[in-house]
């Protein structure tokens, strides 16, 4: 099976975008006008990685500087998302997503179960990159939202002797499984609710069924094996006070 750009594409995907919209419009969530431009911009971007990716999969140096890039790109997304606004944020974010991402490419690579070559890493690794900006998104919105509501807890540790670090860390420990809970359902439904991404990848470009599922239990598990390093390392992070809006961390030394 193969998808080709045309006519067609575009008809399904205008009929698409627009049964999108209207379901928002229809209930009057205000997400509604982020849909065409969502759908816009994701066209525009495949089409330019699209050739990025031809050019880059003839290396395995190059496929590594794209795969560089995406992280970067996932790390402003996710700071963004979370609303960190200092160099030391950026800096945790990003060193909580790579505790994540790079002991498991090591595995993955090291141990010779995928290939070293541009045609694995690129699809692997930016699966990786992107289910650890998820967690680490996840996360660390939770971990602030407890932070809000719970503040008079986190005082009233303060006032018991607890040292603020520790006081953060008790007040944000409920995020952590809050963040993975999205992937241990994706692993425990595999093949049984959705077939994913990286099952139908294989089938696509002509493996066996059997290759698929190995592909797919690979970075499965390995996204199992990413996320909690990635959410542990942000919680503690976060408990030193590299991981936060100025906004937060401001009330917290008020």
């Amino acid at each position: 099976m193969s998808v080709e750009p045309g006519w067609s594409l575009l008809v399904a995907l205008v009929l698409l975008t627009a049964l999108g919209t209207g379901a928002l419009l229809l209930g009057r969530v205000r997400l509604a006008s982020q849909v065409p431009w969502a759908g816009i911009r994701a066209a525009v971007q495949l089409l330019l990685i699209s050739y990025v990716v031809g050019w880059a999969v003839s290396s395995p140096a190059w496929a590594f500087a794209l795969v560089g890039v995406m992280f970067i790109v996932g790390v402003v997304t996710t700071s963004r998302r979370v609303g960190l606004d200092s160099p030391r944020s950026f800096a945790a974010a990003a060193l909580s997503m790579a505790a994540g991402a790079v002991p498991v490419l090591v595995i993955i690579f090291g141990s010779g179960a995928a290939p070293l070559n541009g045609a694995a890493i690129i699809p692997l690794a930016g699966i990786l990159v992107g289910n650890v900006m998820t967690a680490h998104t996840l996360f660390a919105r939770h971990a602030l939202a407890d932070l809000g509501s719970q503040f008079d807890l986190y005082e009233a540790r303060l006032a018991l002797g607890f040292h603020r670090q520790v006081a953060i860390r008790e007040v944000v420990r409920d995020a952590v499984p809050e963040a993975l809970i999205p992937a241990l359902d994706q692993t425990r439904t595999a093949g049984l609710v959705t077939l994913p991404g990286a099952y139908i990848g294989v089938l696509l470009g002509g493996g066996s069924p059997l290759q698929a599922g190995a592909a797919q239990v690979l970075v499965l598990v390995g996204v199992l094996a990413g996320q909690p390093l990635t959410a542990l390392v942000a919680r503690e992070l976060m408990s030193l006070g590299w991981l936060l809006p100025r906004r937060v961390e401001s009330q917290l030394h008020s």
